[in-house]
């Protein structure tokens, strides 16, 4: 759909919704003054399913909220007001949409480790659940290939494979499964599987003979031209073109919700994704994003300009809290609670959580054992996404017979932690947690930032209706971004190095307004919260004791400026490269008390 040209310029108020898969969300921005501010925000239960299969009765529910908390008219019955006359209607509506299970995608490459790897990036880039990637050696056979593409009706399949002028026989046998295999769509059989072809030029003739009249076949650019080179741009505004002309089009009640906005209907995660990427270049440093959902844990990152984002499709916090506990295992979040717990009684507990994912702790201690499982689910999605957000693989960087041969070499993850600049956390055990220092150690536990690292909180979920915003009125959207949507917890200021306990490792002062001006020395093994402003900005100079780096070198001093938040400055001196616990369980809790006595994370001992 293209876009209805519109005048930024005159812009004065902005409607913005996201249809989740269980709650649509509204929010009301408008222009005060010299900047955009965030007014209202109304929520309602989404309508896309039955009974009333039509997604516009959940936003006009959502609208109406937002009618009433900010006392001006934006409706005329089922129709927004666009553009606003007086105080009437809102210049500009755009949304977002998870609803229906969002985006689901099968990719496919020649080579699993090169072009399916680029294939899947771009799939995620785009706001895509991967559903399974499809390769040549990927140790199926063609029958057991077939059967999986038969059996997962994605909602779009990417095809990749092959540098430009390379290999053209095995791209066509790619396309020859997914012919044999004649997939159907998810969302009924009466329209073609969209085909995006993202390969080999010079094979897109032979994939059009093939598959052009059995799919919705769509061929841009190469993703992987050149076996040093990506271009993911294409494939990934083709995959959201594709979203709003297949996807939507066919989801009950969508095609009347394309007609309110001038602005394409984005995937919920596509435009989280967006908003961070604008973040990273405003601010010229590399930013990481997670959200931790229910079913779901997405990470999003940006390193030297490179953006990646990966989708951990079971790991979650109620919907799939049981395979967190299965992938990490019992003792990994056992590790993080300071206090005795028996294991059938954790097993119980996670359970209950998954067949009454609606539920929220009632106690302490079923917090304090919620916000352990968050731990370990962050971790792992981090794992996830470092093995996956890597450099090129197949690049030569020593001309061996070995590499050439092989045509493999593996590719280094691009994350960077002594780069990091901005760690954000969003979703409810995050957002909602009930004193901001649990979201910044539980971020940072997960994590494990080096250097210096300032930390952030989605604090009502909005960043995906800026994020489709961004894409027409970046103004707009990174001005909400910045002053109603990120909570500012601080920064935390972690050595890299090991040593004994109680052993002198860092000294730190931060001067300026709200700092505390004197300089501390911090021991091995300590957690120290050191006051800031909750606004305005502070310098710190810290000077790590030899052994110890801050990404200067070992026992260079650091010197930076510290952006002020809710929290303060956590300095972090229990080790990276490696971090551990105490093994001995008594020694862990009493660790475990003591740091969060530090913080004052809880409002007893437990």
């Amino acid at each position: 759909m293209d876009p209805r040209p519109f005048d930024t310029a005159h812009i004065r108020s902005i409607l913005a919704t996201d249809c989740g898969s269980t709650t649509t969300k509204a929010i009301l921005i408008e222009r005060r003054g010299d900047a955009f501010r965030l007014i209202v925000r109304g929520e309602a239960p989404t309508t896309v399913e039955a009974p009333f299969e039509d997604v516009t009765r959940g936003v006009l529910n959502a609208v109406r909220e937002v009618e009433e908390l900010a006392g001006r008219r934006i409706l005329d019955g089922d129709r927004i007001v666009s553009p606003q006359t007086a105080d009437v209607g809102v210049d500009l509506y755009v949304s977002t949409s998870s609803a229906g299970g969002g985006l689901q995608m099968t990719v496919s490459g020649l080579v699993l480790q090169m072009t399916g790897e680029s294939a899947q990036r771009a799939a995620l880039g785009a706001g895509a659940i991967v559903m399974d990637v499809i390769a040549l050696n990927d140790g199926r056979r063609p029958h057991e290939k077939i059967r999986r593409l038969r059996q997962l009706r994605p909602d779009m399949i990417l095809l990749s494979g092959g540098t430009d002028g390379g290999d053209v026989r095995r791209v066509a046998e790619m396309a020859e499964i997914l012919l044999a295999a004649d997939p159907r769509a998810r969302l009924g059989a009466g329209y073609q599987l969209p085909v995006i072809y993202a390969g080999n030029k010079d094979a897109a003739g032979v994939v059009r003979e093939t598959l052009a009249e059995k799919t919705a076949l769509s061929v841009v650019p190469n993703l992987r031209p050149a076996m040093e080179r990506e271009n993911l741009g294409p494939a990934r505004d083709a995959i959201h073109e594709l979203f709003m002309e297949h996807v939507m089009a066919h989801a009950p009640g969508y095609k009347k919700l394309m007609t309110w906005s001038p602005v394409p209907i984005m995937p919920t995660p596509g435009a989280v994704g967006i908003i961070i990427e604008a973040i990273a270049r405003r601010d010229g440093r590399s930013v990481v994003g997670v959200d931790i959902g229910g079913a779901t844990t997405d990470v999003f990152s940006v390193f030297g300009g490179v953006f990646n984002r990966t989708v951990s499709a079971n790991l979650g916090m109620s919907y799939s809290v049981s395979n967190v506990m299965a992938e990490a295992g019992l003792a990994n979040i056992l590790r993080w609670v300071p206090f005795a717990v028996d294991e059938e009684d954790l097993r119980n507990r996670v359970k209950n959580k998954m067949i009454r994912p609606t539920t929220i702790p009632q106690t302490l201690e079923d917090l304090v054992i919620e916000q352990a499982i968050a731990r370990e689910a962050l971790r792992l999605a981090f794992e996830q996404h470092k093995a996956l957000a890597v450099g090129l693989k197949g690049v030569q960087t020593e001309r061996t017979i070995s590499d050439i041969m092989s045509q493999s070499a593996s590719g280094a993850t691009l994350v960077d932690l002594l780069d990091l600049g901005l760690l954000v956390g969003s979703g409810g055990v995050l957002s909602h947690a009930p004193r901001r220092a649990q979201a910044a150690l539980m971020m940072i536990d997960a994590f494990l930032p080096e250097g210096l690292t300032h930390l952030a909180v989605d604090s009502i979920f909005m960043a995906p209706q800026l994020g489709v915003l961004s894409t027409v009125h970046e103004a707009a959207a990174t001005q909400v971004f910045e002053h109603d949507c990120l909570v500012r917890l601080g920064a935390v200021l972690a050595p890299i190095g090991a040593g004994r306990a109680g052993q002198s490792c860092v000294t730190v002062e931060v001067r300026g307004p709200g700092g505390s001006g004197a300089p501390v020395r911090i021991a091995y093994g300590e957690l120290v919260l050191l006051p800031l402003p909750e606004e305005g900005v502070v310098r710190v100079v810290a000077t790590p004791e030899r052994g110890f780096d801050l990404g200067a070198g070992k026992g260079k001093p650091l010197e930076a400026e510290v952006t002020g938040g809710v929290v303060g400055l956590i300095v972090d001196a229990r080790g990276r490269r490696p971090f551990a616990l105490p093994d001995a369980p008594a020694a862990r809790i009493a660790k475990l008390k003591q740091w969060h006595a530090a913080l004052g994370l809880y409002a007893r001992d437990i």
